[in-house]
């Protein structure tokens, strides 16, 4: 499961690996440590490896690029949460805002969301200049070996959602 922040990938992935009993790993988790203290790179790439060894597994995020490319070898499937950018920000606002009043039981422990929230902003930008048109051509590649499931509406997401098969 890959795309920018905000378009939704947690609680899709949620709703997948409830219905397939599939372990769900969080990018943000394995990349942050309490009070957004990055992971050590070894220790993150230990990790993300040992992820990528067990036989079932959906990743939700990002992460490092050289990562990106040794999830979508590794992937059978492939969702691409891909909406416009106004929409990633729209909804990573409410999430923020709402943050604030229940925190984030999805997000990193210890690593409150307000205060990265210009942070998150810069990324998303970059996401979605910089990343999408990479990840776009690395999916090419993928084409005749993995499913792609390619995701450009809200209306898509909640299909697939109610749906995931």
């Amino acid at each position: 499961m890959i795309g920018n922040a905000g378009g939704g990938k947690s609680r899709l992935s949620a709703a997948i690996c409830a219905k397939h009993d599939l372990p769900n790993i969080s990018i943000d988790h394995l990349q942050w440590q309490p009070g957004w203290v990055p992971t050590p790179p070894d220790q993150f790439s230990a990790a993300h490896h040992a992820t990528l060894a067990q036989s079932r597994w959906l990743i939700d995020g990002y992460g490092p690029w050289e990562s990106v490319v040794e999830r979508l070898n590794a992937s059978d499937t492939i969702i691409f949460v891909d909406f416009p950018l106004w929409r990633h920000y729209w909804w990573a606002t409410k999430r923020q805002i709402k943050s604030v009043f229940v925190g984030r039981p999805d997000g990193p422990e210890r690593c409150p969301m307000l205060p990265v929230t210009f942070k998150l902003y810069k990324m998303m930008w970059h996401v979605h200049q910089k990343s999408r048109p990479r990840l776009l051509n690395e999916l090419q590649k993928h084409a005749q070996t993995s499913r792609i499931i390619h995701i450009r509406s809200p209306n898509e997401l909640n299909a697939f959602k109610r749906t995931p098969v």
